[in-house]
């Protein structure tokens, strides 16, 4: 019994030995980016990009949920966009020197001084005031 365990100890080292000493064959391993910013496929960004969205379950606390506007509430916002528009060209154009636009949420006063159109935005809800001015675009 201890003559076969010597015999299996030397077959197994002969064994070690002849594997360690047989050459090892191994192919180049090549870095292939799929990212297209890292240099991937550019084709594979939009594909990245939807199945990022479709596992990103996070969503932002301080984002305003918007509603659907109902069809009145579109409307009054196409009217104020068309009359504000329609002020803005006549100062601009000269036929008139000056005039507002008032609503529940804003004021407006568009004024033509000497060849600068000057727009001034009041946020009733804030009190916020923005001035823009505009010059050159318009012959007074």
């Amino acid at each position: 019994m201890k003559t076969q365990a010597i015999r299996t100890a030397g077959i197994g080292s002969a064994l070690l030995a002849g594997l360690l000493t047989l050459q090892a064959h191994a192919g180049d391993l090549v870095y292939e980016p799929i990212n297209p910013s890292f240099g991937g496929d550019p084709f594979t960004g939009s594909y990245l990009l939807g199945k990022a969205q479709a596992q990103d379950t996070n969503t932002d606390p301080n984002s305003r949920r918007s509603e659907p506007l109902s069809s009145t509430a579109r409307l009054v916002q196409s009217l104020e966009s068309r009359l504000i528009s329609q002020l803005i060209s006549d100062v601009g154009s000269g036929d008139v020197g000056e005039g507002s636009f008032d609503s529940d949420e804003f004021g407006v006063v568009v004024r033509d001084e000497g060849g600068q159109l000057t727009v001034r935005v009041v946020d009733k809800l804030t009190g916020d005031v923005t001035n823009i001015n505009v010059g050159g675009l318009f012959n007074p």
